[in-house]
């Protein structure tokens, strides 16, 4: 009981269930870490403090007279300030929407306060979620918490920090090309993109071109595949999301998966050239801990081509749709990285998008071949552990020593393809550099709708390998 702020969510969630701790006390404790946290890394945009004391004094109510409901009821989660959140500030990490109080949640944020979650602060991200690294003009610049000349990576880079230092056991992220896993990986946690549809997403204007989804990050297995859970399930706003009602995704991270007999495929290039060599050493590592689990390792070096040349048409002419009237009136107040990849949108023609789309479709029959005769596949989440802080996005990605690309084709080209293909993907933690800080993650995927089984993979590793003792020191 000593430090609540170091409790998984479902530990959490049972102490206050069996009334040994008040949800007054556990949101005491992670506001203090908050504090803390906001003073180190900069990690929320709001904080808000004072009207999530009282709802945790009515949890406290509730409990005493015996009418608490829910499998969250009084965790504290954080949400991404991309999310909208009912009657909280939420901005898009954009001085256009600094003001902007939301009259109703997102699905996804509905759901964790019907299962009782107390929701106490909107985290960083640059803004619209454009770039990996979380630094935007409303707010300025989140730090690593391992090393704070270090990015937490983004764009749910907030939610990260926030995770990793125990400010919430769990906090929602977005990931439209990596944005959960990349950040996650950065910090040491364990971050999940869900198969296409299995959480709704009914902010996005155009669902059908849908490369974005809503998810946890979290700093156990079966936190992560919780919070899922209660997101999960069929909404009328999002047609990939009806008949999507997947079974025991809370059971798959408690109870890990017997691996004797799987079949993972593993490759340590992803159409990029260079990974940082205690990476691959860490990710080799990782693979020998599935092996000794009794898992089929199969290297898979078939051609795979960078995937940002399908990814950046698509993305990219969506930003400049999307975001052209807030282009106009806020001019040079607007990133200017985001209004550089706004103008190389513009810059696609019709064809060129119609082409990256038709390139989407061959890539997911590419990836769904491979699980023909593999259960799931293996790669590093990231080439190399958090960059410096001030990398500045147009300029190359220096990896052992060399030039390794640009930022997406360089850093995290094993993330994106699976974003524009759908399949799950979940990246967890796999030791630390000699310097401390993360090595840059094992990521797992697997076959479409196999969320389930590649969680209850994930837990099978998190026992054969821990990481939960591991916490960044706030000095």
């Amino acid at each position: 009981m000593s430090d609540l702020t170091q409790k998984p969510a479902t530990e959490l969630a049972a102490l206050v269930k069996s009334r040994a701790v008040s949800p007054v006390e556990v949101m005491d404790a992670v506001l203090t870490a908050a504090d803390a946290t906001q003073a180190a890394c900069n990690a929320f945009i709001t904080l808000d403090g004072e009207r999530v004391m009282k709802t945790a004094r009515e949890q406290e109510s509730a409990l005493m007279q015996g009418t608490a409901d829910g499998v969250l009821f009084g965790v504290p989660v954080s949400v991404k300030d991309l999310c909208n959140t009912k009657d909280l500030r939420t901005t898009f990490g954009s001085l256009y929407y600094k003001n902007n109080i939301p009259t109703a949640d997102c699905v996804a944020v509905a759901r964790l306060r019907d299962a009782g979650a107390n929701i106490f602060a909107k985290t960083t991200t640059p803004e619209f979620g454009h770039k990996p690294l979380t630094e935007a003009p409303l707010y300025g610049r989140t730090l690593n918490p391992w090393d704070r000349t270090r990015t937490t990576g983004g764009s749910s880079g907030g939610g990260a920090a926030a995770v990793a230092t125990g400010a919430g056991p769990l906090g929602v992220g977005t990931d439209g090309g990596g944005s959960t896993r990349i950040p996650a990986a950065a910090c040491g946690l364990v971050g999940v993109k869900q198969s296409l549809g299995v959480v709704p997403h009914d902010q996005t204007p155009d669902v059908f071109g849908l490369l974005a989804y809503v998810g946890p990050i979290a700093r156990t297995v079966a936190d992560a595949a919780l919070m899922l859970d209660v997101m999960a399930g069929p909404h009328a706003s999002d047609p990939h999301s009806l008949g999507r009602d997947l079974q025991g995704l809370t059971e798959a991270g408690a109870q890990s998966m017997d691996l004797k007999g799987k079949r993972i495929g593993w490759r340590t290039r992803m159409g990029n050239e260079r990974v940082d060599p205690e990476t691959e050493a860490a990710f080799k590592s990782s693979l020998n801990v599935l092996k000794s689990l009794g898992a089929e390792l199969v290297e898979r070096d078939d051609p795979f081509e960078n995937t940002l040349p399908v990814w950046g048409p698509l993305t990219f002419s969506i930003w400049a749709t999307r975001f052209a009237d807030v282009e106009q009136k806020l001019g040079d107040q607007m990133s200017d990285t985001l209004r550089r990849w706004m103008g190389e949108g513009r810059s696609f023609g019709a064809t060129e998008v119609q082409s990256a789309m038709e390139a989407r479709t061959r890539l997911f029959r590419q990836v769904q071949s491979w699980f023909e005769d593999l259960d799931f596949l293996a790669t590093p989440t990231l080439a190399a552990p958090a960059l410096r802080a001030d990398q500045n996005p147009f300029e190359p990605v220096m990896i052992d020593g060399g030039d390794a690309g640009g930022l997406r084709d360089g850093w995290y080209p094993y993330t994106h393809p699976f974003n524009l293909t759908g399949h799950p993907a979940v990246t967890l933690p796999n030791g630390f550099t000699d310097a401390g800080l993360p090595a840059g993650g094992l990521q797992l995927v697997g076959p479409w709708l196999s969320d389930v089984e590649l969680l209850a993979a994930s837990a099978a590793y998190e026992v054969a390998q821990p990481w939960t003792d591991n916490r960044p020191q706030l000095r």
